[in-house]
């Protein structure tokens, strides 16, 4: 693939002021710098991964941020960009050192990436995650109304990633595609790709069901008064998610571990929670998520 602002010669003009030789050269030290140029964005996106699997959250911030909508990475598809640096704006906010105020602020940065890289790639379904993570994020800040209006959305986001590898438009059920007009245009989507084997988007789901499982009775009434069929799901349904996720991928994040616990917990099956919470605080602290994921565990094992 040509990336850049390369153009193919004519072949007289070009004949007129070089030699066969110097011609050949030409191409190669074109051909070189291309591959130099796209060598340069993959380096970027991997180092991104390491320092993300690393745990580094500020380091990861500071290397995306300089590179969004930079000049010099000439034909860089910065969808890909956007969602890890939506992801990284979200991890900042939610380390405990960051204030209140700037939480607020990179909440809603990152709402504005993950926005941004669904318009550059439809198709991935990392920005599809990260934007229904982020507009959740959002919600806590917007009021009751909005948030529980973001469900919906969020829910599609979710159910899609979870279930479908790859479906063409008129495969995409109406009630789903209904359910996510408000994020994307899918009248021009030809095929929307999706991994089913996403063991982060399924946790979420979990976390939705989890959520409005555990709604209180007064919000409830709310939602009844401001939506004719509000969104609602059981602790059963929540379990079934954080079960899929550990089946995809077994002990892939502490949180998974500590909300199979607590479901249990709300099921009164104390063995079971015992268990998974067991799991959780026994967890490798590489974040400091993992690390008050740990202590929460241990807190709810001593109150059995």
């Amino acid at each position: 693939m040509v990336i850049g602002n390369t153009r193919p010669f004519k072949r007289g003009l070009l004949f007129s002021a070089l030699s066969y030789l110097g011609f050949e050269t030409y191409q190669v030290i074109s051909q070189a710098a291309v591959v130099h140029a796209t060598a340069k964005v993959e380096d970027i996106l991997q180092q991104a991964d390491y320092l993300y699997e690393s745990g580094e959250t500020e380091k990861l911030y500071q290397l995306l941020i300089q590179y969004k909508g930079s000049s010099r990475l000439h034909g860089f598809d910065d969808g890909e960009l956007l969602w890890r640096l939506a992801r990284a704006s979200r991890d900042v906010a939610q380390l405990s050192k960051t204030s209140e105020e700037e939480k607020k602020v990179l909440v809603y940065e990152a709402l504005e990436y993950a926005k941004k890289a669904l318009e550059k790639k439809e198709s991935s379904s990392a920005a599809h995650k990260w934007y229904a993570i982020c507009i959740s994020d959002v919600g806590d800040y917007e009021g009751i109304k909005v948030k529980i209006a973001n469900a919906y959305v969020i829910k599609e986001h979710f159910k899609m990633i979870c279930l479908f590898e790859s479906a063409p438009l008129h495969a995409v059920p109406t009630e789903v595609r209904r359910g996510c007009q408000n994020s994307w245009n899918w009248s021009n989507s030809k095929a929307i790709e999706l991994n089913p084997k996403d063991a982060t988007s399924i946790h979420l789901m979990g976390i939705w069901c989890y959520t409005f499982a555990e709604m209180p009775w007064y919000q409830r009434r709310i939602a009844k008064v401001l939506f004719a069929n509000p969104p609602s799901s059981t602790y059963e349904e929540a379990l079934t998610y954080f079960h899929r996720a550990e089946e995809v991928d077994p002990n892939f994040y502490s949180k998974n571990l500590l909300l199979l616990g607590k479901t249990y917990l709300k099921l009164n099956n104390k063995k079971l929670a015992a268990f998974w919470l067991g799991k959780a605080k026994g967890y490798p602290a590489h974040t400091e998520e993992d690390k008050q994921i740990q202590t929460e565990a241990a807190q709810l094992l001593t109150s059995l």
